[in-house]
């Protein structure tokens, strides 16, 4: 998988791809993961690439003309293109996968006041948004869906099995951990992991991931049980027979 990050401030990008996961899906060749200046692509001598927004009000919006330049020299027939955005929908471990499984990933990052709108109109795939509050920078977002998409890759992952009992992979959260020692300051591991009885421990393990739902996530069971109306007109339907 080939992903690039456009922005234009890079360096912020440095950090996170030099450590954990990211740095490994990079080492082991599985994601070429290229941060590009976005003032790469102005045709100014002061490299501009926002301007003041047509109307007024206060802040500035990022030009047009050096995304469109970059776009058309990133961009193949595989690509697809994202920007970050709080307009965006809300991202989460279906479109994670769903991501995984492209070959060229383009991430175009926000500053400022946004961007010019026929940016969003023309030249991206989709908008995507990590949460409903305003970050200083979209690289900030770029690499936290780029971290949730190449966790997925085949090899990213010491043990393939992790990633599939990650939260959400059902619509459940994940059960609780625990590690040695097995007693701390009067703290104990639940008994029933230390017995051995690997059934028992799977169906406690599913116990606590749904009880850890109903709790902190609700929402995730409500829309699970949400019936369809041929559904509910089945049960209506029983319920008057004598």
């Amino acid at each position: 998988m080939r992903i690039d990050i456009l922005t234009p401030f890079p360096e912020i990008c440095a950090g996170p791809l030099s450590s954990s996961i990211l740095k490994r899906v990079q080492k082991k060749g599985l994601a070429e993961i290229c941060p590009r200046d976005l003032r790469d692509w102005t045709n100014d001598r002061h490299r501009t690439t926002d301007d003041s927004p047509y109307g007024g009000g206060p802040g500035m919006v990022m030009k047009i003309e050096p995304i469109y330049r970059a776009l058309n020299d990133l961009r193949s027939p595989s690509s697809r293109t994202l920007f970050l955005s709080p307009q965006g929908r809300p991202f989460n471990q279906k479109t994670a996968a769903r991501l995984a499984a492209e070959t060229h990933l383009i991430f175009l990052c926000g500053h400022y006041e946004g961007v010019d709108q026929r940016v969003c109109d023309h030249l991206v795939d989709e908008e995507i948004s990590i949460g409903d509050y305003v970050l200083t920078n979209g690289a900030l977002a770029a690499l936290v869906v780029i971290d949730a998409v190449v966790r997925l890759l085949p090899g990213a992952l010491g043990n393939e099995e992790s990633a599939v009992r990650d939260s959400f992979q059902k619509p459940l959260l994940d059960h609780p951990h625990y590690t040695k020692p097995a007693v701390f300051e009067s703290w104990e591991v639940p008994e029933i992991l230390l017995s051995g009885n690997h059934a028992a421990i799977e169906k406690w393990r599913e116990q606590q991931a749904l009880e850890r739902t109903r709790t902190l996530r609700p929402d995730l069971l409500e829309t699970q049980r949400t019936p369809s109306a041929g559904n509910s007109e089945t049960r209506a339907n029983e319920e008057k027979t004598p």
